[in-house]
């Protein structure tokens, strides 16, 4: 019986830990040395997590990564579909110790012998009809729909804590097409972000857009302009159900 109990507040602990990283975070200190020149903007959201970062004077982007998580006790681990900085990475599974301290996270490892220290502090834990990660199976043209298939080639789109980052690349070849993200609103069937970061065009940063949105049989159908001026009607479908489910 006792271990049968275990096993419960186990369980429930870990998915109180999960329900905590959901949300986004901004990174304040690395190896106790506070961060003020760039920016690092982290989104945990279906058990996935995304991270971009710019330079906060002129903002150049620099980095981003993300992939699937997992958090068990204080343990976690990040497995990569994606990393700029070092795509020799991708595929692999990096294992940390996390503390929560307020809301803030203390993730801690060690590289090549040396000790990494990062505190994150929480920004939001905002909720709405479009905090999901989503992965995109389809786009209209005209009177038609032209559905995708997404495998290891995709486009994803993570939104939590009223920030959203979407990433395009290849989980296989380790090719990477470009990121942006920043803040967003979703409400009344309006769907509004403004841009913070974007790997392709630094000039695009403060930009705001506005779409129309509607969520149709769990898919996420969002249309409007895009940020180059031209019509976009796009479906989107949550992540778990296009991978997961079939054990990619």
């Amino acid at each position: 019986m006792k271990s049968i109990l275990l096993i419960i507040c186990f369980a429930i602990c870990t998915t109180v830990f999960s329900q905590e990283l959901e949300g986004s975070w901004i990174l304040t200190h690395q190896n106790g040395v506070a961060i003020t020149d760039q920016e690092y903007i982290k989104i945990y959201q279906d058990g996935y997590f995304a991270f971009g970062a710019k330079e906060v004077k002129g903002n150049k982007f620099l980095y981003a990564g993300g992939g699937e998580y997992n958090l068990e006790g204080n343990v976690y681990e990040e497995h990569l579909d994606f990393l700029t900085l070092d795509p020799e990475q991708i595929g692999t599974t990096n294992k940390y110790t996390l503390d929560f301290a307020n809301d803030r996270l203390v993730i801690s490892t060690k590289i090549k012998g040396e000790d990494l220290i990062e505190i994150w502090e929480r920004l939001s834990q905002e909720e709405d009809d479009l905090t999901r990660n989503w992965v995109i199976t389809g786009r209209k043209r005209g009177d038609k729909i032209s559905e995708m298939t997404p495998g290891a080639r995709r486009t994803v789109k993570i939104l939590s804590g009223g920030r959203f980052q979407w990433i395009a690349f290849n989980s296989e070849t380790k090719a990477f097409s470009g990121t942006g993200g920043g803040e967003y609103e979703a409400k009344d069937g309006k769907y509004i972000e403004k841009i913070t970061f974007f790997s392709k065009d630094d000039s695009r940063v403060g930009a705001q857009l506005e779409f129309d949105y509607e969520v149709i049989d769990g898919k996420w159908h969002h249309s409007g302009l895009s940020s180059k001026g031209d019509p976009i009607y796009e479906i989107w479908s949550p992540y778990e159900n296009a991978y997961k489910k079939k054990g990619n």
